[in-house]
């Protein structure tokens, strides 16, 4: 009989996920990336054609050194209606030398924080560093758990938020405010929310565009997190055209993202003009080459960064239970006598 696999809840791994663990074990993924060193299997898609719903596949491995790691997601639009979270999702981890399950973990918490912490490290690569403004469209989790996650990589001190529904939006921005200690304004339109804002993430389940092209101010850099599927375009199709695209990985942009997938099609972007985020950190190519730029980073989710959260996520366990066990009363510990 083997040792039964490691089991965490949803609260569970957020308890053990801080954004800053986060965010470096996002770096750490798009790093190894960029060098080679991880595997990533190409992304399964189930539609369901009927409510809109998904179900999603992601299987890689870090590094050679860890084991592999599959989440199995599912996305539900229409669940907040019914009282129900949109994603649940389930993560499996390899033990890397002899391939027995070694955790089962709650996925839908680390696909929030690891898809914020992910968008931190684009905004890191992509952005100034003296960048204190942001705009969110969304007001969901996606669209709050954004606002925390950059607030950790840049000096915010405005941010704006704007959903189709007031009440949402108001409630979202109170609670941020609250919680952050940065001004969170809802906005009264999309329009009104990009205008002159540097950064701007789009967080939607839209699949036609929520802002024009022409609403973006100069310079801007816009991050994508709803544009995961072919048929999804959250941006304008002209986006791909006034800016400089960089995505979390080329292969999977190309047969995923939406904006990129309509680009290609109609000639509006080449194949070989997308930049990889993981090729902008280890300096393999630029991710903004001047500030007038207009820079676009879409992102689809690669099971990588799954891989890099779930393995941050036991590392931290590991070194919780390594700080009980010395706590223990024992001959070499002075409370043993005590």
């Amino acid at each position: 009989m083997g040792t039964a696999p490691i089991m965490l809840s949803d609260a569970e791994v957020a308890g053990l996920l801080d954004l800053d663990t986060a965010i470096a074990a996002q770096r750490r993924a798009f790093v190894a990336l960029g060098n080679g060193t991880a595997q990533l299997a190409e992304k399964m898609v189930l539609p369901n054609l009927d409510d809109g719903s998904v179900t999603l596949c992601y299987l890689s491995r870090l590094s050679p050194e860890h084991g592999a790691v599959c989440k199995l997601v599912d996305v539900h639009p229409a669940n907040p209606g019914l009282g129900l979270p949109s994603i649940s999702a389930t993560v499996l981890v390899l033990e890397a030398r002899t391939g027995r399950l070694a955790a089962i973990l709650a996925g839908r918490a680390l696909t929030e924080i690891r898809t914020a912490a992910g968008s931190a490290v684009a905004a890191e690569a992509l952005t100034s560093p003296d960048l204190d403004e942001l705009t969110v469209l969304g007001s969901g989790v996606q669209g709050r758990a954004h606002v925390r996650a950059l607030s950790r990589v840049r000096p915010l001190r405005r941010v704006r938020i704007w959903s189709p529904d007031p009440e949402h939006r108001r409630r979202a921005a109170a609670e941020l405010t609250e919680e952050l200690g940065i001004e969170v304004t809802p906005s009264r339109s999309a329009g009104e929310a990009v205008a002159g804002s540097p950064l701007v993430v789009t967080c939607t389940l839209s699949q036609h565009p929520v802002m024009t092209v022409e609403q973006l101010t100069p310079g801007a850099t816009v991050i994508s997190v709803g544009s995961f599927e072919a048929h999804r375009s959250e941006v304008p199709p002209e986006l791909v055209r006034a800016a400089r695209v960089v995505v979390d990985d080329v292969g999977t942009a190309l047969r995923h993202a939406g904006p990129v997938v309509r680009g290609v099609a109609a000639g509006a972007l080449r194949p070989e003009d997308l930049v990889s985020l993981g090729d902008v950190l280890v300096g393999n190519a630029p991710g903004r080459t001047g500030p007038a730029e207009m820079v676009f980073y879409n992102s689809v989710g690669l099971g990588v960064q799954d891989a890099a959260a779930a393995h941050a996520v036991l590392d931290a366990l590991s070194a919780l239970s390594a700080l009980a066990a010395d706590r223990q009363p024992s001959p070499t510990n002075p409370e043993y006598l005590s």
